[in-house]
């Protein structure tokens, strides 16, 4: 396991402290303050802690072992877990999912991370407790309580994922340019693998923040009869997540046109072409088959038959320039 983290939160002077771990259930009996574990690579430890300790669910200490492929919350009696992702670009169009759980309690923040992808650095999946836990500590910036300084850390999440889809949407506009200039003509399939590969992080983008909205909306209703800057900050966070479900279904949307755009025009350049083979075909194969026939009876090892070569040559030549006539009355090229 990852060095833990313990903050303690002095409730009348404000002031943070580092603690150790064999302080906790003396700072869990003291109502005057609050702390905050970070715990950056949950194991069977922190199960045990979890449970026994702070006196967590068995379920939520199960779940938070566990990877949770979608965001999750419940309440137990004065406790809420909660089970939030955020984006991380991967190698080939992937993009990894890293889990932030949370614990808020009456006087104690836990957040859990992982389970990681060993692709993915520590350090990556810690962005924002490092940033809250560094501002704390530095006494810029110093959360009332569990419930603001959830606000912070998912604020900060929020943030990173607006930042990511702006890149994308980066990208997106790049692509629609490399379309217009006919840029990606020479390699449609590897263009068409970069058109995917985008489209497949703002999906990803859009799934993350759309889940994470209900996810606020239901906590929204759960905690109505909390404070007012509690349910304040849990109004603030969803609209944050609404935000951006719209921005990125907006991108999606507008990458699905150019991709339809340079999808049509290729499937255009080989209905055209499948046309000129059906026209190539269609001029050849009376005259192979008349060939084909009576050919070996005109043009022999011994003697060749010059009136008749002549005469099928001609008329081998007025079959091509009828069906070729035809063929252009039909439109066919």
């Amino acid at each position: 396991m990852a060095v833990q983290r313990l903050l303690w939160v002095d409730g009348e002077t404000k002031k943070v402290t580092r603690r150790s771990d064999d302080e906790i259930p003396a700072l869990l009996a003291d109502t005057s303050g609050w702390l905050w574990l970070d715990v950056p690579e949950p194991d069977e430890q922190t199960a045990v802690l979890l449970g026994e300790v702070f006196g967590a669910h068995p379920v939520a200490v199960q779940d938070v072992l566990e990877r949770n492929h979608v965001p999750r919350l419940h309440v137990y009696g004065r406790t809420l877990f909660l089970v939030l992702h955020r984006p991380e670009a991967g190698i080939a169009g992937h993009v990894h999912y890293l889990e932030l759980d949370q614990l808020i309690g009456p006087n104690y923040f836990v957040t859990l991370h992982g389970p990681r992808n060993p692709a993915v650095p520590l350090e990556r999946m810690l962005e924002e407790t490092d940033e809250l836990a560094d501002r704390m500590l530095s006494a810029r910036h110093v959360p009332l309580n569990p419930w603001a300084a959830s606000y912070r850390i998912v604020s900060t999440m929020a943030i990173g994922e607006e930042r990511y889809v702006n890149r994308l949407a980066k990208e997106v506009g790049d692509l629609e340019k490399r379309v217009m200039a006919h840029a990606g003509d020479a390699d449609p399939q590897a263009f068409l693998e970069e058109l995917f590969h985008t489209r497949h992080a703002l999906l990803t983008v859009q799934t993350m923040t759309t889940q994470s909205a209900e996810i606020y909306g239901r906590a929204i209703r759960l905690l109505g009869d909390a404070e007012k800057t509690t349910v304040k900050g849990l109004r603030d966070n969803k609209d944050a997540y609404d935000r951006l479900s719209r921005i990125t279904h907006s991108q999606l949307d507008f990458l699905t046109g150019v991709t339809e755009y340079y999808r049509a025009r290729t499937d255009t350049k080989m209905t055209i072409a499948a046309e000129r083979l059906a026209v190539i075909a269609a001029i050849t194969l009376p005259v192979t088959a008349i060939s084909s026939v009576v050919g070996m009876n005109v043009i022999v090892n011994d003697a060749t038959n010059w009136v008749g070569l002549s005469i099928l040559l001609a008329l081998m030549l007025g079959m091509s320039l009828v069906l070729l006539r035809w063929a252009k009355r039909q439109g066919w090229w």
